[in-house]
């Protein structure tokens, strides 16, 4: 089996290839969900060039800061010439070993789930650090890229730490794949299936490198679907269980229950401080925030449009399309799939389908909202704000959510509204974009124009009325 070329991400190539310019050495530090492709991009960009690769161990009870140090030891072991096994009892001496193999010519050493391999290790951090200063910065053709998929550790213990201030040349946040590239996967895969196929993968695994990979280009997307999803033995079966145990350890639990609310509808602070039964300003912050780290969950903030100013006010949304999914579908039918019951069942007829897929369309387009501008001729320069739009019922104005709002510095508005179905969108999508208008509060002088963003088949009166400035059908980004 022929391995699949590297789709997308060029343009973090380019940055990480203008470090090799650069006359002195350079430390990267790369996160992003599990799965998004971070050793992959680093893989790609030091394929021509001398590499050294090391893996933390994957946190389990039994892992001790030793059995890290040990397994460092026994990867650096192929790199060194020294034929007896290595110490492995000090990250300093195992440190000084590997600036010493990489102290002349070009390095790129990379340090693959750092959280995993230094968290238990209170001195790793100190001694890495002291290692940079030392000895691996003198080398001006060393790179070394720091990479992980607990963020929020990252953020705290690098990022924003005093030890790694000023050290640190690019820092990179790995998001999904955008749709075109999504779907360029898709081809080199051999997948054939339509455009509303391909968006029903897009919709349940995101921009998600890996889990793209798992397409079995033979199957319909239904069946790769209920394949990966809803057969005991099913890849993505499991994957939520080892995302947030490997991640998050003893937190999983209050994690998973934050995730699990929102997986129905965006909420406030107060929502899900109130759901969960958490007082305000405890530990719940930190949660969310961390969540926020890691690339789960989005905060959607909104903004005054007389001001066009960012209000302290905002929803924490899902942004995750695979855990929405599994929650929403693959978790409350646990047993019944571990008993096989799904091998029968047309997973489309699954309760409020249509409705779950809309949440993750909205996902899609707001990960790619740069298609919108580009179908709308607007330049991102001279928009004032984008996002999710919500307003608060007040004495004064009805409250009303809209899927998304765009507002420029010319006074315009355009309000979103976001489709997926198999069916016919039809009339009624007209009479609910106007009850949003009509509830909207905006300054006198500017104008609304609304937009339709879909995906599937819209009827001839829709588009005989021409209500909508545009209509914009996701599917053709997939020509």
């Amino acid at each position: 089996m022929k391995k699949l070329i590297f789709v997308g991400r060029q343009k973090l190539l380019e940055k990480l290839r203008r470090l090799l310019r650069k006359k002195t050495a350079s430390l990267v530090v790369i996160r992003g969900r599990r799965r998004i492709g971070k050793s992959r991009l680093v893989e790609e960009f030091a394929k021509t060039h001398t590499f050294y690769t090391f893996t933390g161990l994957a946190p389990t009870e039994k892992i001790t800061a030793q059995l890290q140090r040990e397994e460092f030891a026994r990867q650096l072991q192929k790199y060194s010439q020294w034929p007896e096994f290595l110490k492995s009892d000090d990250w300093g001496t195992l440190f000084t070993i590997l600036a010493k193999i990489t102290e002349k010519g070009s390095a790129i050493i990379l340090l693959d789930e750092i959280s995993w391999m230094g968290s238990k290790d209170p001195t790793f951090l100190g001694k890495l650090k002291i290692a940079w200063d030392t000895h691996f910065s003198k080398n001006p053709n060393l790179i070394l890229i720091l990479c992980g998929s607990v963020s929020y550790w990252i953020e705290k213990n690098i990022i924003s730490s005093t030890g790694f201030f000023g050290r640190i040349s690019q820092k990179i946040f790995l998001e999904e794949l955008s749709i075109s590239n999504a779907n360029q996967m898709l081809t080199e895969l051999g997948f054939k299936g339509s455009a509303l196929e391909k968006f029903m993968l897009f919709s349940i695994m995101g921009g998600i490198p890996w889990y793209l990979e798992l397409i079995n280009p033979s199957l319909s997307a239904v069946e790769n679907i209920k394949q990966l999803c809803f057969e005991k033995d099913g890849i993505l079966f499991d994957e939520y269980k080892q995302i947030f145990h490997d991640l998050f350890g003893k937190r999983s639990d209050i994690y998973g229950r934050i995730i699990k609310y929102l997986a129905s509808a965006s909420a406030d602070y107060k929502e899900v401080s109130q759901n969960l039964k958490y007082s305000s300003g405890g530990p719940l912050s930190e949660y969310l925030n961390e969540l926020t780290l890691s690339g789960f969950i989005e905060k959607d903030y909104s903004w005054s449009i007389k001001t066009g100013k960012e209000r302290r006010i905002f929803r924490y949304r899902l942004s995750d399309n695979y855990l929405r999914f599994y929650l929403k579908y693959v978790e409350p039918n646990y047993n019944k799939i571990k008993k096989g019951i799904f091998s029968k069942t047309s997973i489309s007829s699954l309760p409020g389908w249509e409705t779950i897929m809309g949440f993750q369309f909205e996902n899609l387009v707001l990960h790619n909202r740069n298609l919108v501008y580009q179908k709308l001729n607007i330049d991102p320069t001279d928009i004032t704000y984008d996002n999710p739009y919500f307003q608060k019922e007040t004495l004064t104005q009805k409250g009303c959510q809209i899927d998304y709002l765009i507002q420029t510095r010319f006074n315009t508005i355009y309000l979103c509204k976001i489709k997926f179905s198999k069916n016919e969108v039809g009339m009624s999508v007209i009479e609910e974009v106007k009850q949003k208008i009509k509830r909207l509060k905006y300054p006198k002088g500017f104008s609304i124009l609304p937009v339709l963003i879909y995906v599937g088949r819209c009827s001839d009166q829709i588009e005989d009325q021409s209500y909508f400035v545009e209509m914009i059908d996701f599917c053709q980004f997939l020509n």
